[in-house]
């Protein structure tokens, strides 16, 4: 509404004398009445009038054509803007994927003087702004440092929508995504040819089949995993998350999925096509990722088991620094498994086209840097051997006044792997009073460890966040994702959403809360956040990674099928544009794919020009506790559009 607030109503300060003024005062009362409701209707007719007769709104699931009071609480400030979107405002948003052909990234305006964000060349389909590989040329290819992120300056950044490739289909629901892609999604069959004889993908007409091979793992991933699983426990719980140096097509990954087994799978976008965007077509978390002078974007005791599977890094070389860093994210007690070369040299030595010599050397290294960690090595059989990481330093410590190499990494922040160099020292564990104690607390097997009280906030080393925190931020997410689920009725249907970003995640509720549905989520700590909770998350059982929304994310378009946005842009006013994050959600969100973005009202109309200008059906939608909070929420659908065929498509076509 436009024009004046109506004043509040009069209330005397003094107990007026019995029956003396009570007609008076009854007479004046009524003619404030009638005075207050004369003004009100008149400021809500010129506010019309000055608005072209638009009738603004905020919309609830239930009234999507609901109005705000006139009379407001007092000291109660609120902001009012329209939220019209493409399509009428009183019509709910369609969730639902079509997928349709037609639609080839045509502009629709609907007001002449909104902006519009053109489609970039299709050139750009893949575009990946931190890890593009002809800006990676400038960097020095020691240690694979131009596979590195490197991003984009401010004049270089994109202001276009990137497209999809011609053909375009959304992609198989999972399970099903798990063994199968469409070809016209990641138009790329050089993986088909060089890894063939590996079983790794195979080309079947308009699709791929992912059969579960792998370098190491002829019989499949399955059989794989079923014998990492002889030789360690894979069934108790007490192995929740894992990493996976060189995923490849995240095989291994995909597979311990069945296991209740959460793998972070990465691998730099090199010389093989597309390994990253295979795995997120099945429905796999990856991202792009290298081991070389920065730490891996994850916490320290992150992960219950990592894994390199003939993942071609160096473990031995530089120090040791590579397996040294695997030491930072591995958890005490956790494991590290390797296969592929050196291990069983002895039998695959002429198949891998090197000397006994040499591959002797590279295990012998390997063998004296896990040593130099305080490893144990558990077993070798056959192609797998395993090392365990102790579950405290206490021994360890005791070792290091005999040799020294490497020594413990002085002060730090082990948490803190944002552009920070890697170093060879040995990340300390926290310290512990016995040498039974598992260092930085016992994690409880999964899934009670999703709603246990993690470790890091139990003892007090997260600033600020107490167990109460944690249970009322628990409670608060369950009400939440019930509202969601009403506003978008998609949310709660197995097979609409596989691929979820939660840009904001704090504690990780909005995980947690939808852990029984068949996705997965990535969860974001922004590196700008006040408090550092990425290993609260870890410690839930959950995955996720640090990042700043100033810059592009480490993955491909079209990643994920849901964004989830908390306070993202109150975070970041005034750090980078609202423009530029909103162009990064449209690059790796999917076409059809949902947003929920939840900010104050403000920043949620500024956010929904642009997302008109984004060509989404938007709609801003009242907090699930009422109209009169300041907070509200964007729900948005990107629209279906692809780049237009090639002469070469065409002809297909037409022959």
């Amino acid at each position: 509404m436009a024009g004046p607030s109506p004043q509040p109503y009069y209330n005397p300060i003094s107990k007026p004398a019995a029956n003396a003024h009570v007609n008076t005062w009854k007479r004046n009362n009524l003619y404030s009445l009638v005075l207050i409701t004369i003004l009100c209707s008149l400021s809500y007719l010129f506010g019309v009038w000055q608005h072209g007769g638009a009738t603004t709104s905020f919309t609830t699931p239930s009234n999507l054509g609901s109005t705000l009071s006139c009379v407001l609480p007092e000291n109660t400030t609120t902001s009012i803007a329209t939220t019209t979107s493409k399509t009428s405002n009183s019509k709910a948003l369609d969730f639902s994927s079509h997928h349709s052909a037609d639609d080839r990234g045509i502009v629709k305006v609907s007001d002449g003087s909104a902006k519009v964000y053109p489609p970039c060349d299709v050139k750009y389909s893949e575009y990946t702004p931190c890890e593009d590989p002809r800006r990676s040329l400038k960097f020095s290819r020691s240690r694979l440092i131009y596979r590195e992120r490197h991003c984009p300056a401010k004049h270089e950044l994109l202001k276009c929508r990137i497209p999809a490739p011609y053909g375009y289909r959304n992609p198989f629901k999972w399970p099903l995504s798990r063994d199968l892609a469409w070809y016209a999604n990641v138009p790329h069959k050089e993986l088909t040819v060089e890894k063939a004889v590996q079983n790794w993908i195979r080309y079947e007409g308009d699709r791929f089949r992912f059969p579960g091979g792998g370098t190491m793992f002829p019989n499949g991933a399955d059989a794989y995993i079923d014998d990492i699983g002889k030789l360690i426990n894979l069934k108790d719980g007490s192995i929740r998350t894992a990493i996976d140096t060189g995923c490849g097509v995240a095989s291994w990954g995909a597979y311990l999925l069945s296991r209740n087994i959460l793998a972070m799978s990465f691998a730099p976008r090199d010389t093989h096509e597309a390994q990253v965007q295979f795995a997120l077509e099945r429905g796999v978390p990856a991202l792009i990722g290298v081991l070389a002078s920065k730490r891996l974007p994850y916490p320290s005791r992150a992960f219950d088991m990592a894994h390199c599977s003939r993942c071609l890094i160096p473990w031995g070389q530089y120090d040791g620094v590579f397996l040294t860093e695997v030491d930072r994210v591995l958890r005490p007690g956790g494991y590290w498994i390797l296969s592929g070369p050196p291990i069983r040299w002895r039998k695959y030595w002429k198949g891998w086209q090197r000397t006994r010599e040499d591959l002797n050397k590279e295990q012998t290294g390997i063998e004296q840097v896990a040593k130099s960690l305080c490893w144990k090595k558990l077993i070798e059989k056959d192609d797998i051997a395993i090392w365990q990481k102790p579950a405290n330093h206490m021994q360890c410590k005791k070792l290091k006044k005999v040799y020294n190499s490497p020594a413990f990494c002085p002060s730090q922040d082990p948490d803190k792997a944002w552009y920070t160099n890697i170093e060879t020292c040995l990340t300390p564990l926290p310290e512990v009073s016995d040498g039974e104690e598992i260092a930085g607390g016992r994690l409880e097997k999964w899934p009670k460890r999703l709603n246990a009280i993690p470790p890091r906030i139990s003892t007090g080393t997260v600033s600020g966040i107490t167990p109460q925190t944690f249970q009322k931020d628990s409670q608060l997410w369950e009400r939440r994702i019930s509202y969601y689920k009403t506003v978008n009725n998609q949310l709660g249907q197995a097979g609409r959403y596989r691929n979820l970003l939660d840009m904001n995640a704090f504690l990780g509720g909005f995980a947690a809360s939808l852990v029984k549905d068949p996705v997965w989520v990535m969860n974001v700590i922004p590196v700008e956040a006040k408090v550092n909770t990425l290993g609260v998350i870890y410690e839930r059982g959950l995955i996720g990674t640090y990042q700043s929304w100033c810059e592009a994310m480490s993955t491909y378009p079209r990643t994920y099928d849901l964004i989830h946005a908390d306070s993202v842009f109150t975070l970041y006013k005034d750090r980078c544009e609202m423009e530029d994050i909103l162009l990064e959600m449209d690059r790796i969100l999917r076409p059809e794919g949902s947003l929920i973005i939840r900010d104050d009202v403000d920043i949620l109309v500024k956010a929904k020009r642009i997302a008109d200008a984004l060509n989404w059906d938007s709609q801003i939608v009242d907090h699930e506790d009422g109209p009169l909070e300041r907070e509200k929420l964007l729900f948005a659908v990107k629209s279906y559009w692809t780049a237009p065929a090639s002469s070469d498509q065409d002809d297909s076509k037409t022959s």
